[in-house]
């Protein structure tokens, strides 16, 4: 059996088993807009959470990213009915 030449840290071996402990995330489905977004949270792309607006994401836009963005929301609205 081998046997180890050399002490190996706290950091060294908290750093290997940092890794072996990682996992995938899991994304759910914004049900206004279809994107991809973390459970629990805002969606950051049309800034509803639970069927509530809670960002106005349009108010940060300049204009011509607020119509682009308006579109994209009409197009999501439409594919949904």
């Amino acid at each position: 059996m081998a046997v180890p030449r050399h002490k190996h840290t706290r950091s060294k071996v908290g750093k290997t088993r940092m890794h072996k402990n990682i996992k995938r995330v899991v994304l759910g489905v914004c049900p206004k807009c279809k994107k991809p977004v973390l459970s629990h949270t805002v969606c950051r792309n049309c800034g509803f959470y639970k069927g509530q607006e809670v960002i106005n994401v349009l108010a940060s836009l300049t204009k011509k990213e607020k119509k682009a963005r308006e579109k994209e929301i009409k197009q999501a609205e439409a594919q949904q009915k």
